[in-house]
């Protein structure tokens, strides 16, 4: 890929993504939203010849814009970049830019070059020797963080495409009858959502959900019958949470489940209510009938992700799992609500 090759390639994705009917773009959009939210921050190197400017730069960039690796001169920089990949690059070096470049290799990096002064000339020949982004060394606190935030987001998105272009080739990412998240997708991405929950000591939640009675759908109204249930169930499953925050995935039949980041067992508890009552409460439409359908709940919240603990995802699976068989157990058509506690675990 030549110099400055992401910016052209995510530009053809996006150009393409335009072309494709509203409704794929919304999925692809939420998709790409959860994936987004899942990812650590970036590596970055910083290579930086003047200690006084690393320095600098250190402290005017946020601590969680990037996780930085600081290099004294090329030979080091270059070194760092062998034994590991950094998707973005600072430097004021244009010969490590130009080495960089002169690389063979399959992924390449975003780079942003640090002038010494803030004229044409000077970013011409950071351009011309293959940065992406020129940004002058006295430049003022909102120009480095818009730059410096450009190059993030760019660096996210190329993760993001490289993680679906290759898990597409094994799988799904979405659910072609409801159009909700597949399950090989929720099993990739909830414990990404874990992960990130412990990473910042966020909440999280888990509800599973499950049709009642659905066999007599398909008794009655055919399989035709069944799938327009599930897909309409599907779309009012996504209307009544948080856009590109909360996601849905068909992990079954007829069985759902639901991921509510940065959520507690209080709001969750709620989310799960408001859900039982909005499934309930408005027939589907199904060849023309009015069709009445409720649907049983489990949830599992968790106020705080704890780290270091590997088996949180199937603990909450397992726990949202016996409270949707309480659910089931109890008459259908209720919430049933645990809280995961170290005892739990």
């Amino acid at each position: 890929m030549r110099a400055g090759g992401q910016t052209t390639v995510i530009q053809r994705v996006l150009e393409r993504r335009a072309q494709q009917p509203p409704a794929i773009q919304e999925d692809t959009s939420s998709t790409i939203a959860v994936m987004l939210r899942c990812l650590p921050p970036p590596r970055a190197l910083l290579a930086v010849s003047d200690p006084i400017l690393c320095s600098q730069l250190q402290g005017r960039i946020a601590p969680d814009m990037f996780e930085f690796e600081v290099a004294a001169d090329d030979t080091a920089a270059l070194h760092l970049f062998s034994a590991e990949f950094r998707p973005v690059v600072l430097t004021d070096s244009l010969e490590l830019i130009r080495r960089l470049r002169a690389r063979p290799s399959e992924r390449v990096p975003f780079i942003v070059y640090i002038a010494e002064l803030d004229e044409d000339r000077e970013r011409e020949a950071g351009l011309t020797a293959g940065a992406d982004d020129c940004i002058g060394r006295r430049s003022s606190q909102t120009e480095l963080r818009a730059r410096v935030g450009a190059a993030r987001r760019i660096a996210e998105l190329e993760a993001v495409l490289r993680i679906a272009l290759i898990e597409n080739r094994k799988l799904s990412t979405t659910d072609d009858l409801t159009r909700v998240a597949s399950r090989r997708f929720f099993s990739k991405h909830f414990p990404r959502e874990v992960e990130r929950g412990a990473r910042h000591g966020r909440a999280l939640s888990l509800i599973l959900c499950d049709i009642d009675f659905f066999k007599n759908v398909n008794d009655t109204l055919g399989h035709a019958g069944g799938d327009q249930v599930l897909a309409q169930f599907g779309a009012r499953l996504q209307q009544l949470l948080r856009r590109g925050v909360d996601w849905v995935a068909r992990i079954g039949g007829e069985e759902f489940a639901i991921v509510l980041p940065e959520t507690g067992y209080e709001p969750a508890l709620d989310a799960a209510r408001k859900l039982r009552s909005g499934i309930a409460n408005k027939p589907f439409s199904v060849q023309g009938k009015e069709v009445k359908m409720t649907a049983s709940f489990g949830l599992c919240g968790l106020d705080r992700v704890p780290a270091g603990e590997r088996k949180i995802p199937e603990h909450m699976l397992k726990v949202a799992d016996a409270a949707l068989y309480r659910s089931k157990h109890a008459g259908r058509n209720r919430v049933t609500a645990t809280m995961l506690t170290d005892e739990a675990r």
